[in-house]
C-alpha cells in the first residue's frame, strides 16, 4: 500500500496538477475571504473564517475531482493497470494508497490556509477574539469532506477510462451528495421526508461539524460514506477479473 502511495505521491508533485490545485484553491479561498466585496471579513465586520468554510466545499468539488480523475482511468487508458495488478500487491492496498495519496495532497493544499486562522487571530479586536473551537471543527469537517469526494471521485475513476468523463462523473455526484440532498430539507411540500433525505447529504453532518461540536454521529457517517465508495471502487476494480 505505501509503495502505491509513495508512487502517486510522486506522480502528483511531478506533475502541474498538484500545483495547480493547490494555487486555486488558495487564490479563490482567499478572494472570497479578504477581496470580494460584501462576503469578505472587512466588510462582515466579523473575525471569522467562516466565508471560506462556505465556498470552500463547493470549489473542492472540481479540485478533489481533478486530483481523483486519473487515479485509476489514467491506468486503464495506459494499460498498466494490468502491470499493476500482476504484483504482489491487493486490490484493496492498491485502492486505499492511491486514496491516501489523494487526500495527502488535500491537506497540503488545506494546510496554507492557517495562515489566514493566523492573521485574523492577530487582526481581531482585541487580538485572539476568534472562535477557534468552531474553526478547529470547521477545517476537521472540511477534511473530512474533502475525504468522502476523494472516494467518489476514486469510484467514478474506476468507471471509465476517461479522465474527463470520470471528473464530470466525479463533480456531478458529489455535488448531488452535497448540494442537492442538502437543499432537499429547504424545500417546503417535501416536509418531513426532505428533512430524512438532508440527513443523508455531506453539507448536514459538515454543518454540524462546523459549530465547534464533534459529534461521533457525524464522523461515523463520513467515515461509512467514504467506507461505501471506497468498497464499491473495489466492486468495479475487481469486475475486470469476471
Amino acid at each position: 500500500m505505501w509503495v502505491i502511495f509513495k508512487k502517486e505521491i510522486r506522480s502528483f508533485l511531478g506533475s502541474f496538477i498538484a500545483y495547480i490545485v493547490i494555487g486555486v484553491f488558495l487564490l479563490l479561498t482567499g478572494l472570497f475571504l479578504w477581496m470580494i466585496k460584501g462576503n469578505n471579513i472587512f466588510d462582515l465586520g466579523v473575525a471569522s473564517l467562516q466565508v471560506m468554510f462556505e465556498v470552500a466545499p463547493f470549489i473542492l468539488i472540481f479540485l478533489v475531482s481533478a486530483i481523483t480523475m486519473r487515479s485509476i482511468s489514467e491506468e486503464k487508458r495506459l494499460g498498466t493497470l494490468e502491470i499493476l495488478t500482476t504484483k504482489p500487491i491487493h486490490d484493496v492496498q492498491i485502492i486505499v494508497g492511491k486514496f491516501l495519496a489523494s487526500v495527502t495532497l488535500i491537506l497540503i493544499a488545506i494546510v496554507p490556509t492557517l495562515f489566514y486562522y493566523y492573521a485574523i487571530y492577530n487582526l481581531a479586536s482585541p487580538v485572539g477574539n476568534i472562535d477557534t473551537g468552531a474553526t478547529m471543527g470547521s477545517y476537521i469537517g472540511l477534511i473530512l469532506l474533502a475525504a468522502c469526494y476523494a472516494s467518489v471521485g476514486m469510484f467514478s475513476s474506476s468507471l471509465t477510462d476517461n479522465q474527463i468523463v470520470a471528473l464530470i462523473t466525479s463533480m456531478l455526484l458529489n455535488f448531488f451528495f452535497f448540494g442537492v440532498l442538502g437543499m432537499l430539507g429547504d424545500i417546503s411540500w417535501l416536509t418531513n421526508i426532505g428533512k430524512s433525505l438532508e440527513w443523508f447529504g455531506l453539507e448536514f453532518h459538515y454543518d454540524s461539524i462546523s459549530r465547534g461540536v464533534i459529534d461521533t454521529r457525524d464522523v461515523i457517517y463520513f467515515l461509512g460514506f467514504i467506507f461505501v465508495f471506497l468498497g464499491l471502487t473495489k466492486i468495479v476494480f475487481e469486475s475486470r477479473k469476471w
